[in-house]
């Protein structure tokens, strides 16, 4: 997302290379790794600790972060979800899952492809054009990153919405309110719904952890 606020931690940094590591060890052509977790968990940051760690090694790698492409303009959100009733449709089905997919395969296949790009300052969703032609892996970040068929190492931050409240406030990307905290809770459980799929679980200390 154009706009974002990356907060980069030691922990991040710890973690990232860990799963480096890992992600050397079993790697092969057009390798996809998804990472999911809560509002506030570092989701991005790590993505971004992964594909920088990984560029250092010789390996070019993609971030993609999934947030972008839901199926409602982030102006209209919080309209249609309380008009459809917030446990009823917040969750996977709230992403353009065609448009994901067809990324996908235009980076196994090394094509141009276009994508969506939330801009988080006038909440406009832009086109963006990338060259997948000498990417050698996709980072997928976002909820429910790991829910998207095809990913090769699924990594799950364990941390809650409890616990990243101060993350979420320091992002302010919404305001914390009555109706966030509604989205918030549905999204938990929804998210730890997909920590039995994780290969990799960075647990509440951050450290990485095998399955």
């Amino acid at each position: 997302m154009l706009g974002d606020v990356l907060l980069i931690e030691e922990k991040h940094r710890n973690a990232g290379n860990d799963i480096v590591n890992r992600i050397l060890k079993v790697k092969r052509d057009k390798f996809i790794v998804g990472i999911s977790g809560e509002s506030g968990s570092g989701k991005t940051e790590l993505a971004h600790v992964v594909a920088r760690g990984l560029r250092q090694q010789g390996i070019m790698a993609k971030p993609i972060h999934i947030d972008n492409y839901y199926i409602t303009h982030p102006l209209e959100r919080t309209a249609w979800r309380k008009k459809h009733g917030i446990e009823h449709v917040v969750g996977y089905d709230e992403y353009d899952w065609e448009t994901i997919y067809r990324n996908i395969n235009d980076f196994k296949e090394s094509k141009v492809t276009s994508m969506p790009c939330v801009d988080l300052v006038t909440e406009q969703v832009d086109t963006l054009i990338t060259d997948f032609d000498g990417i050698d892996m996709l980072i997928i970040d976002g909820l429910y990153a790991i829910k998207t068929e095809g990913i090769d190492l699924r990594v799950f931050i364990e941390l809650t919405y409890h616990e990243t409240k101060k993350a979420q406030v320091t992002r302010g990307k919404e305001p914390q309110n009555e109706y966030r905290m509604a989205v918030l809770e549905q999204e938990h459980k929804m998210v730890q719904s997909l920590k039995k799929s994780a290969d990799l679980l960075v647990n509440n200390n951050y450290e990485v952890v095998g399955i």
